[in-house]
């Protein structure tokens, strides 16, 4: 519900209410992802805020806005939110496929699309506009840090992902950081896929025979178990299983893959600094659980949405926030991130885990070999402003 605008209004308004729209997977297959983001977000919004929930005298307002992962009801959403609502700025999605269809939107608008958690490069990249800036990790960030804990000689890798733009953008992020080891075969399967015997041979045929170490890098999102190509003795041709981070229940699966190695976004026992030890200790006291993959994601945005809000002193016109936002520093569940000004894209630090098998955990826990700093990827600006 929102409150009253307050009767005191200087020069930028500060008096009315600061609206952010959140359009997310409220529903669909990313539903749990789009839930954590939101959770985050408003506990990024609260930690920013000192518990206030305003900033420069202005009280913030969240209108959510489920998308169900369809790229026309979102564009619809936040087309109706910029126009209707009258939002300031709007963060999300969680799906890139309807991440591609908001940047328009934004641009057309001229406000601001802040993107959170949506991963393909081409929303920074060819399809990126000045109106976007984006705190989620991008496929590229995913990739190079993957390499960095599997790119060595002598090794062969094929890859299992789903078959739109996270999967593609990710895949081709990967291959490009690749340096010693070689790919040699990419699977795509549909986001619907239950039954993965058939792509699990064609890796198998792909990798089996072939020298040296043999990995089948999986990059996948929501719903399927792609770990069930296990199941088909991937041991019985040398063959190891690879991956990034997930959300903590996608996460049970890894616990028959001990030792299995891969860089991670996020997860809540690795980073150490101030403000993931609040997000850790509120979310356990609210939730009686650790905060997610997304939930730190969401958090991420909220903080940096109130910081620029800071610098502006609260003037959330767009020229002003834009010119707040780029190359804005700001700390995060991560440690310090920045808004890189030729595409501001957040650059922020990975972590390059282990699996361990703790009985005390339903999940396989990602232990931490070592952060992998923003300075130590080469992340590619790909939008050819």
């Amino acid at each position: 519900m929102l409150g009253l605008a307050s009767t005191w209004a200087p020069a930028f308004g500060q008096g009315k209410d600061l609206r952010i729209a959140h359009v997310y997977s409220k529903s669909g297959p990313l539903e749990a992802y789009g839930k954590q983001t939101h959770t985050g977000l408003m506990l990024g919004l609260e930690y920013a805020t000192g518990g206030t929930m305003t900033v420069a005298g202005r009280k913030i307002v969240v209108l959510e806005k489920d998308d169900q992962g369809k790229p026309d009801v979102g564009k619809n959403l936040l087309a109706a939110a910029y126009a209707d609502d009258k939002v300031d700025l709007a963060v999300g999605p969680t799906s890139s496929s309807v991440a591609l269809a908001l940047l328009p939107v934004a641009e057309e608008a001229g406000k601001i699309l802040l993107v959170e958690p949506a991963v393909a490069d081409s929303i920074t990249g060819e399809k990126w506009n000045p109106f976007i800036f984006r705190t989620g990790r991008n496929s590229s960030q995913d990739a190079i840090a993957n390499a960095v804990a599997l790119d060595k000689p002598g090794t062969h890798i094929a890859t299992l992902a789903q078959d739109y733009a996270f999967g593609r953008d990710g895949v081709k992020a990967f291959r490009e950081a690749l340096k010693s080891a070689r790919l040699v075969h990419e699977e795509y399967l549909p986001t619907t896929t239950t039954d993965f015997t058939a792509g699990a041979q064609r890796l198998i045929d792909k990798l089996k025979g072939l020298p040296g170490r043999k990995i089948v890098f999986i990059l996948w999102a929501g719903a399927g178990n792609p770990f069930k190509i296990a199941d088909l003795d991937l041991k019985r041709h040398g063959i190891e299983i690879a991956t990034g981070g997930n959300i903590l229940p996608a996460m049970t699966a890894y616990k028959q893959f001990p030792g299995m190695e891969g860089a991670a976004y996020y997860y809540f026992g690795m980073p150490k600094n101030p403000v993931n030890e609040w997000l850790v200790a509120r979310h356990y006291k609210q939730f009686k659980t650790p905060p997610d993959m997304f939930t730190a994601g969401g958090m991420t945005a909220g903080i940096a949405i109130v910081e620029a809000l800071k610098k502006t002193g609260g003037d959330s016109k767009t020229a002003k926030l834009q010119a707040a936002m780029k190359g804005l520093k700001f700390q995060s569940p991560k440690g310090e991130m920045w808004f890189r000004p030729e595409d501001h894209q957040a650059l922020q630090s990975m972590f390059h885990f282990k699996i361990k098998v703790d009985p005390a955990f339903e999940w396989g826990v990602p232990e931490l070999v070592r952060e992998i700093k923003p300075g130590e990827m080469n992340v590619p600006v790909r939008n050819k402003s």
